[in-house]
């Protein structure tokens, strides 16, 4: 049998954590519903004011460090130096241990500083409970980054799953048990973030499954290298090396939560100065948070879709092919603007039969609506800032995030004041809509690329609101059907929507080629999903 490339299989390895990664995301951004809809909306604005906090202190433990090991493993492995990898894995644990375990304590006991800070008392459960979890992410982030560095990527990819399956699955059963039992809010809300800590038990176990049955295999190999490697690295120059290398990366991943951050410093505290209690403050939040799964959820297929444009962009920016760097970038920037907005506009114009739909009633659907045009900003960011990366601009993407940050902070103390959550969704569109704009300068600068205002913008724009009047009348003639049939609300609400996104979305796909926004030569020249995709077109009679 052929052995598989090195290329191959780092290729094969990437498409495998895509995929986990794609996956334990959409059950992490699903789960927000049955939250909801159990807790109620005071439950879900203490999940919401907490986890990003949980998130960011987590990143700080742990982001680069898989990346980190990774590396360090595979030039150890590429040595034949398989004590080296392990005593980098060793190191790394250890720090990591502390590093988690150091974390945790300080945001337990920190939980009432933090909850006043959040100036909400209601948090202060919630947080604690979600500091459980610190202890055991990181170690299985190491393990995670050892098995990568080994080019296996099936572990981390099963413990991500497992990890996301077992997070909600425990967060769903004792939501329903408090719920049951008539706890308050602040005691389910604590519930639902415990469920962080069983999932990443859950990881952490099947990585440490993968770890026993690893050592089991190459106890042999492993005992004859010992003898052959008798140079132990000094461990405080290992350590260094590792930390500076995860530092950048750790410093760029921190930029995304940070949005979200600001919401739970800013929203909360403002609402109460204007007359809400705390705990109407946190219903509210909790309302205004309905929108985000929709918004993350056009994020993450952002994310998902624009790693498939790096390595070509790369590739030819290391061939020199200038011609190829700007059809490149134009087509991924033309896709994911025209995506963005459609998928934008389609949440803003069904935002009330959505919200019936996922929770229930209709309250805060106009924030909502508001809120859905951030997926805008922040698919046109990522895709631009992934442009960037290939471009080998790394920095400037997390710059004008943090810019960003800066700018719906400073709206949100503006807004909110005068408009509730209605002000800070609004903010949301104005701070992903900087990173954005910046971004994309940056791109057009580098690759010189020629955006042309009638093909780039008008079209699109005129194809959106052909595709939104289409969902618009639609939704008329459902609503006077289906009140005569007297259904369900939630079932009729359902009906409307989901006809609407199929009604929608024919109107959008006959249109990109009708109005030629895309052309059939541009869709197979899309990198690896191009000739597939055309082929799918083609058997549907959209493209000749």
């Amino acid at each position: 049998m052929k052995e598989s490339s090195p290329s191959s299989r780092m290729l094969k390895g990437a498409f495998i954590l895509a995929l986990a990664a794609v996956l334990s995301k959409l059950i992490g951004t699903i789960q927000k519903i049955p939250l909801q809809n159990i807790g109620g909306d005071g439950v879900f604005g203490i999940y919401n004011a907490v986890y990003p906090f949980y998130t960011l202190v987590l990143l700080v433990a742990t982001a680069g460090f898989p990346a980190a090991v990774s590396k360090f493993v595979a030039e150890r492995i590429a040595a034949g130096n398989e004590e080296g990898a392990r005593r980098v894995l060793t190191i790394s644990s250890v720090m990591l241990i502390v590093l988690g375990v150091v974390g945790g304590i300080l945001m337990y006991i920190g939980a009432p500083l933090l909850a006043d800070w959040i100036d909400n008392r209601h948090t202060e459960a919630a947080i604690r409970s979600s500091a459980l979890a610190l202890p055991l992410v990181p170690i299985m982030a190491g393990l995670r980054g050892y098995f990568q560095g080994m080019h296996n990527m099936i572990p981390t990819a099963v413990s991500q799953v497992a990890e996301q399956t077992i997070r909600v699955a425990a967060m769903v059963i004792l939501l329903l048990m408090l719920d049951r039992n008539g706890a308050a809010d602040d005691w389910i809300a604590a519930g639902a973030t415990f469920g962080s800590a069983a999932g990443g038990a859950a990881g952490l176990f099947v990585m440490l499954i993968y770890w026993w049955i690893y050592r089991q295999k190459s106890a042999n190999k492993l005992s004859l290298s010992s003898q052959s490697h008798s140079v132990h690295e000094p461990v405080f120059p290992l350590l260094k090396a590792l930390s500076l290398y995860a530092l950048p990366i750790c410093l760029g991943s921190l930029s995304a939560p940070l949005i979200s951050l600001v919401d739970t410093f800013t929203v909360p505290r403002l609402l109460k100065g204007i007359g809400w209690s705390e705990a109407e403050a946190m219903v509210q939040f909790g309302i205004y948070n309905r929108g985000m799964p929709l918004v993350q959820l056009m994020s993450m297929l952002a994310t998902s879709l624009s790693v498939l444009f790096i390595p070509a962009l790369a590739d030819a920016r290391v061939r020199d092919r200038m011609d190829l760097v700007q059809s490149q970038s134009r087509q991924a920037l033309s896709w994911f603007w025209l995506l963005g907005l459609a998928a934008s506009a389609g949440v803003a114009v069904l935002a009330v039969p959505l919200d019936i739909m996922l929770y229930q009633d209709d309250a805060g659907s106009e924030a909502m609506r508001w809120l859905a045009f951030t997926g805008v900003g922040a698919t046109v960011s990522i895709v631009t800032a992934a442009l960037l990366q290939g471009m080998g601009s790394v920095k400037a993407p997390a710059v004008h995030l943090l810019l960003a940050t800066v700018v719906k902070a400073v709206l949100n103390i503006i807004l909110v004041p005068y408009f509730g959550i209605n002000g800070a969704a609004f903010a949301g569109i104005v701070g992903y809509a900087v990173a954005a704009v910046l971004n994309t300068w940056l791109l057009i600068r580098l690759t010189r690329l020629q955006v042309t205002w009638k093909q780039d913008v008008v079209k699109p724009l005129f194809l959106v609101a052909v595709m939104s009047g289409a969902v618009i009348a639609w939704m008329f003639g459902a609503e006077y059907l289906f009140d005569r049939w007297a259904l369900d609300g939630r079932i009729q609400a359902s009906l409307i929507t989901l006809g609407g996104v199929c009604i929608g979305g024919v109107v959008f796909a006959g249109g990109i080629f009708q109005l030629k926004i895309m052309t059939t030569a541009e869709i197979i020249a899309l990198p690896k999903i191009g000739k597939k995709l055309a082929k799918l077109l083609q058997k549907f009679k959209l493209i000749s």
